[in-house]
């Protein structure tokens, strides 16, 4: 089931590569399954259903509530919170630009982006449904559902499969291109400070695009142990060890620590980072992974400069007129 990649790379040949294969600009439009193509009126009914708490056992939590679009595509907490009250042991990862990933969720477990969208909504911490049928069961009795369902994928069409599909396809959508970073690569050598450029060029010296590569940083699909280092002090202090990540699903012991390589645009805005949120600012993070991925101890200039061009990275997002929902005449689910 799971096809891990590890990508073990010499930094001697990190530092070979070309700047024009290492850089490159975010794609515009993400690539649609064949058996999910992308239109307006799917995506229309997916903006919906990731913003209706309803999806929730106590109506209170939605897609939204964690992978926020009017922030960094997630709630800035170090842990989410669910029904009830209820916080994991991970923070959400961000919605922005998760279609250019080849596997979902922290531990990778997901292929896709529907497959991601079905299950917080039955985990018991995050959305609380006892089960999917109960779910379209409470859709089939909004007419406006049984309405915008049927308009997207044709009569009596309210089910799990279809539903998923409708939120992949709004999630599709959610790209954040012409940053900073964009422009420069794109031959507007104005758009980034020298500061910023001189991060650009370290990232690369130190070997950080050995994982954090492609148009979007995160990687051709890989997973990466972390951490690759020891650190007592980080370990004591973060607790990075304590969630095996891929290895608390597929229950193999060389999944131990395994983690889908995040995405860093919009980095700036998603604090707090790593998966379980114990590390508050963006400084702390880059010199912590410099330290526990790359054995590497930043100068005061280098940590400045790399960090000035993470903010680079911060992409223009798309603007969006929040839905309205199909309203629940003259009663309640709770």
């Amino acid at each position: 089931m799971f096809k891990i990649r590890v990508l073990v790379t010499a930094l001697a040949l990190i530092s070979s590569i070309s700047v024009a294969s290492a850089w490159k600009a975010l794609p515009t439009v993400a690539p649609a399954p064949a058996n999910n193509p992308t239109t307006e009126e799917k995506v229309e009914l997916g903006k919906m259903l990731y913003h209706d708490p309803r999806l929730s056992s106590t109506g209170t939590v939605s897609c939204a509530s964690c992978h926020n679009t009017q922030l960094g595509g997630e709630d800035n907490r170090p842990n989410s919170m669910g029904v009830n009250g209820q916080t994991g042991g991970r923070s959400a990862p961000t919605v922005w630009n998760a279609a250019f990933n080849t596997v979902q969720f922290w531990d990778g477990r997901a292929a896709s982006l529907e497959e991601q969208a079905a299950g917080p909504v039955t985990n018991p911490i995050e959305m609380g449904m006892k089960s999917w049928d109960d779910v379209v069961a409470r859709l089939q009795t909004i007419d406006g559902y049984k309405l915008a369902f049927e308009q997207v994928f044709g009569k009596d069409a309210i089910s799990k499969d279809n539903a998923t599909k409708a939120i992949a396809a709004y999630e599709r959508t959610l790209i954040t291109p012409n940053s900073a970073y964009d422009k420069y690569v794109a031959g507007d050598k104005s758009a980034l400070t020298a500061q910023q450029v001189r991060g650009m060029d370290t990232v690369q010296e130190l070997g950080c695009t050995a994982c954090h590569s492609g148009p979007a940083f995160n990687g051709p699909g890989l997973f990466q142990k972390f951490p690759a280092h020891s650190n007592a002090s980080f370990a004591e202090k973060h607790h990075f060890k304590d969630d095996k990540g891929l290895a608390e699903v597929s229950k193999k012991p060389d999944d131990e620590h395994l983690w889908k390589v995040p995405t860093l645009r919009n980095i700036a805005l998603t604090a707090p980072y790593f998966h379980n949120g114990a590390v508050k600012t963006l400084d702390e993070a880059v010199t912590i992974m410099a330290k526990l991925q790359l054995d590497k101890d930043l100068s005061k200039e280098q940590l400045a400069d790399i960090v000035a061009f993470l903010n680079s990275l911060t992409g223009e997002f798309p603007k969006q007129k929040m839905p309205v929902l199909p309203a629940t005449l003259g009663a309640t689910f709770n």
